[in-house]
């Protein structure tokens, strides 16, 4: 079986040429294969024309419905999606839309991957069996794969254990039992036992379960090794048995003793991996053998991914105790200790002609603030994770920017936590965006203003692009950022 891996942009325009070209389809193949993928939310179209392939991302005005078997020319597709997509035989590496230069891809997604797994374990996203619903469904196998693996190199082997006991073994003690059934012989008014009967545990290596987790966790492995994305994921091939499904009953039988099984495991980890291979064995068809079949391990969200690697980097404090901001004074008088900076935010109040004053549930909220101490100086940052590609050159129309309204949001927010400020003597005040480059350096884009709001004596909003890089390595490793770095 012939395997065709080809990376794609996030964002870029791609026709209908581009695609049959990159994935050596004819045109009843490549109107399938848009078809499919724009009914699994992966793959947009927008019309074909300058103004689409001058912009780096979408908005909603972009998108219209337009007839997948539209002549070549007349729309641009589009990839909404970070992660990898398999389509049969068909391997689509998807990488970001900031990595303007194709140099050194391979590493640049492996790193890309390990955040999303992260990401995914942080948000505790449960996996996704089925990619759509109703007649545009599809058994998620990589993901199912990617589950089992990871489950292997985390808890090992599925085992089934048994208790036995010994005379004088080399396990606990069973006191009871000893004194129960063993001669003791008594000396200086003590007992000495020649016989201790001792429990241990040993591992049942033949088990039903623990040879069939071995053949399918290698039949796994084998499917990622075909599809050429085990290096991806940075795995090494396993092989722990020689064994094939069929040597375990046909699949009724197999998914009858799983069932069984289930019926009587009580630990969590347990039953999810036993509920997976259930779900493995039940489907009974390869990743690249499953000819219009579509697979996902990624996301169609890649800004929350960029929002949560700023917020751990940057050490979010928005939801941490007023009491544990690690302030140079002490919490002033009207904050409750145990208050966080997104509670002490205000609400709107709505009364009518007649009624009492009610207060609204939604507020302004940022996406991090970070507090640091510089020279013996509080720092009170408030930053906004924009995945965008922003064009702000010389000589060039202004695109890729944030709108109107996250603009005004970000002063907003400076004014929210004005009282705050001033109650607790913090001496400096920074509104920053953040955005993803694909350079090895922080750079300082510039800045954003309105004169309405800066008269009010709010801080304008600087522009960083900080190293995507660095930023994944520093999430990856629980490091936080030194924000002198960023020259504020």
């Amino acid at each position: 079986m012939r395997v065709i891996s080809t990376y794609v942009r996030e964002q870029e325009r791609y026709t209908k040429n581009n695609l049959r070209e990159l994935f050596f389809f004819d045109e009843t193949g490549v109107e399938c294969f848009i078809k499919n993928l724009k009914a699994f939310g992966v793959l947009k179209s927008v019309k074909n024309n300058i103004e689409q392939l001058e912009k780096s991302m979408l908005v909603n005005d972009d998108l219209e419905i337009i007839d997948d078997t539209a002549e070549n020319g007349e729309c641009l597709y589009v990839f909404t999606y970070v992660g990898i997509i398999t389509y049969g035989s068909r391997i689509i590496k998807v990488y970001p839309k900031y990595l303007l230069s194709k140099e050194d891809l391979l590493n640049k997604m492996k790193q890309v991957l390990k955040v999303l797994e992260k990401y995914n374990r942080s948000e505790e996203q449960i996996i996704n069996v089925f990619n759509g619903n109703n007649e545009n469904r599809s058994f998620n196998m990589l993901a199912v794969i990617l589950y089992l693996l990871n489950d292997y190199y985390e808890y090992g082997i599925y085992s089934n254990s048994e208790d036995i006991v010994e005379i004088n073994g080399d396990g606990d003690i069973l006191w009871g039992r000893t004194i129960d059934e063993s001669f003791a012989f008594i000396q200086n008014n003590r007992p000495y036992y020649m016989e201790l009967y001792t429990r241990k545990t040993i591992d049942d290596n033949q088990d039903y379960f623990t040879r069939l987790h071995e053949c399918i966790l290698t039949e796994c492995s084998e499917q990622l090794h075909l599809a050429q994305i085990d290096i991806l994921f940075d795995m090494d091939q396993i092989l722990l048995s020689e064994e094939k499904l069929h040597d375990f009953g046909d699949t009724d039988y197999i998914l009858e003793q799983l069932q069984k099984e289930l019926n009587i495991q009580f630990n969590t980890r347990r039953q999810s991996l036993l509920k997976t291979l259930y779900a493995y064995v039940a489907q009974n068809k390869k990743m690249l053998e499953d000819t219009e079949g579509i697979s996902m391990f990624g996301t169609t969200a890649f800004h929350a991914v960029w929002e949560k690697v700023c917020a751990e980097v940057f050490d979010n404090k928005l939801r941490t105790s007023l009491e544990k901001l690690n302030l140079s004074v002490p919490l002033a008088e009207g904050y409750k200790p145990n208050d966080t900076l997104i509670e002490i935010i205000e609400k709107p109040k709505w009364q009518g002609l007649d009624t009492e004053v009610k207060i609204a549930a939604d507020t302004l909220i940022p996406d991090l603030i970070s507090i640091s101490k510089v020279e013996n100086n509080d720092y009170f940052l408030i930053f906004d994770a924009k995945y965008y590609n922003i064009q702000l050159e010389k000589g060039k129309k202004l695109s890729g920017n944030p709108g109107i309204g996250d603009v005004t949001k970000q002063y907003l927010y400076q004014l929210a936590y004005k009282k705050f400020i001033k109650d607790h003597n913090i001496a400096v005040v920074r509104n920053c965006f953040l955005m993803p480059t694909e350079k090895n350096e922080i750079i300082n884009k510039g800045t954003v203003k309105l004169e309405i709001l800066e008269v009010l004596g709010l801080e304008n909003i600087q522009i960083r692009l900080m190293p995507a890089a660095m930023m994944y390595e520093y999430y990856l490793t629980r490091q936080k950022i030194d924000i002198r770095q960023l020259d504020l």
